[in-house]
């Protein structure tokens, strides 16, 4: 495998360093470095390699997403239950109302993987601690503890204001 061709798999692996690099905010010397352990190579070679993938990459875009977001309190997790209530179901485990503590925020409408990626790492950067989260059809879930959930809501909202385009 060439440099060039380490260099991307290297970047691909950590998605960070991908839109990183396709917004135009990396320093390739330090990336480089960083990418020491990933990439055989002196770090003036693997960032020539780096500017040169952020070259072929499309720009970074996000659209906003049209979707209505509520919260739900007092969800919990049951198992191996009556699951026509529950807003998320998996492996024999339900997330159904008045069974716990967890606060549900629901977005419904232009939903999907992406926007879940989107909506995780606004929570993850606000530390906010995800207990399920899923999408399905026109609807996404996240569930986190009662205390979070207001913190939760607005970063939902916030995300889905601008989810980045799947370009790339």
């Amino acid at each position: 495998m060439s440099l060039a061709e380490e260099t991307r798999a290297a970047v691909r692996r950590r998605p960070f360093l991908l839109a990183a690099l396709r917004a135009g905010v990396v320093n390739y010397t330090a990336a480089a470095r960083w990418l020491d352990e990933a990439v055989e190579g002196d770090a003036d070679s693997v960032a020539t390699a780096l500017r040169r993938f952020a070259g072929s990459l499309p720009a970074y875009d996000a659209d906003s997403r049209d979707a209505r977001v509520s919260m739900r309190s007092g969800l919990g997790e049951v198992a191996d239950g009556d699951f026509s209530e529950a807003l998320f179901e998996i492996g024999g485990v339900g997330l159904v109302p008045d069974a716990g503590s967890l606060t549900g925020v629901l977005a419904e409408g232009d939903v999907d993987a992406t926007a879940l990626t989107h909506v995780l790492g606004r929570l993850d950067a606000a530390g906010v601690e995800v207990r399920v989260a899923g999408v399905a059809g026109d609807s996404l879930l996240v569930a986190v503890e009662r205390r979070d959930g207001p913190n939760a809501v607005r970063a939902v909202e916030d995300a889905l204001a601008a989810v980045p385009t799947r370009e790339g």
